[in-house]
């Protein structure tokens, strides 16, 4: 697979500086039974990178020590990971507000039958990837097969609970990607379509969608080397740059954290092997920080490792895990 990352790392983008520490991100491992065209983590079903029992031990430490507000939890499917269930009850025990970025089908795999109401017992903030409304789109990205099972994943959860309103405790949101090398549309117009055409067809209900824009990198950005569409979609990119954009985006009160403990900016960052404190060398034998640093400073005022593929989150409404940025404003 053709690699973007020397060419990203050629490519510059203004500064940035971290703020204060909000959200820790943690990969908790690149297995998923899904194998997604525009999955950044080059996640599927033979992946064996997980995140052990001392480094989520590690990670609550370090949630107590920094009075983290927010766990995002990601893979892969982090429901996998043999730690999850035990991760997520002790860092709702601590009061910690936990996201879970689910692929939904993986509620239907042998062995997950359950995971559902385990994650409505634990109040578990639900963000599920459900890249377009329309079967041969999901399908086309996903796999053969996948719309329909993501169709039952969100009936079982709305029949839990999940996305009844926007004061409901269960919070569904939902997550869009483009096909193909183009900018998401607005946000808010999207979600209308959505709450439509689920609501109509499935009696499905979720409270946001969320559109993220696709980076071109791992997955992504091989194909975009492989059909000859990189550098033009780089400099849809730039001249969509938004600078108002840069004050909201995630990297700035999130640090990722992968399987092993590292840490990294964004979870972008870590797919392109660009340590927190980099600071966008470039170094590929780079290590970086660990999660046993972060014990002892949360980095404020730290500058921020960044490339082309940064172009992304600040291009056009924005793009941030918690979706359009200036939706979000």
């Amino acid at each position: 697979m053709q690699d973007t990352r020397g060419l990203l790392l050629a490519v510059e983008h203004p500064p940035l500086r971290r703020a204060g520490l909000e959200i820790l991100q943690a990969n908790l491992g690149y297995l998923c039974n899904q194998r997604c065209t525009h999955c950044h983590v080059n996640a599927g079903p033979h992946r064996t990178e997980l995140m052990d029992a001392e480094t989520v031990d590690l990670l609550l430490e370090v949630i107590e020590r920094r009075q983290v507000q927010t766990l995002d939890l990601t893979g892969g499917a982090p429901e996998l990971n043999p730690h999850f269930r035990s991760l997520v009850r002790r860092a709702r025990a601590l009061g910690v507000h936990v996201i879970d970025r689910c692929n939904l089908t993986v509620l239907l795999e042998p062995g997950q039958e359950d995971c559902a109401e385990f994650l409505a017992d634990q109040g578990v903030h639900i963000v599920a990837s459900l890249p377009c409304y329309i079967e041969e789109n999901v399908d086309g990205q996903r796999g053969a097969g996948v719309y329909n099972r993501s169709i039952e994943g969100l009936q079982r959860l709305n029949r839990l609970g999940y996305g009844l309103g926007q004061d409901a405790e269960l919070q569904l949101d939902l997550v869009y990607n483009p096909q193909g090398p183009h900018l998401p549309p607005p946000q808010d117009e999207l979600q209308r379509d959505y709450q439509v055409q689920l609501r109509e067809r499935f009696g499905i209900r979720f409270n946001r969608l969320l559109t993220i824009t696709n980076l071109p990198i791992a997955r992504f950005g091989a194909v975009l080397l492989a059909q000859g569409q990189f550098h033009s979609y780089m400099d849809l990119l730039r001249e969509a740059h938004v600078p108002a954009n840069l004050a909201g985006v995630m990297c700035r009160t999130t640090v990722s954290v992968d399987y092993r403990g590292y840490l990294y900016d964004c979870d972008f960052n870590q797919m392109l092997n660009m340590p927190m404190g980099d600071a966008g060398t470039g170094n590929e034998t780079a290590t970086g920080r660990h999660l046993n640093d972060l014990l002892e400073d949360e980095f404020r005022g730290a500058p921020i490792a960044v490339a082309g593929h940064c172009y992304a989150c600040s291009a056009g409404q924005g793009s941030s895990c918690g979706g359009a940025l200036d939706a979000a404003a």
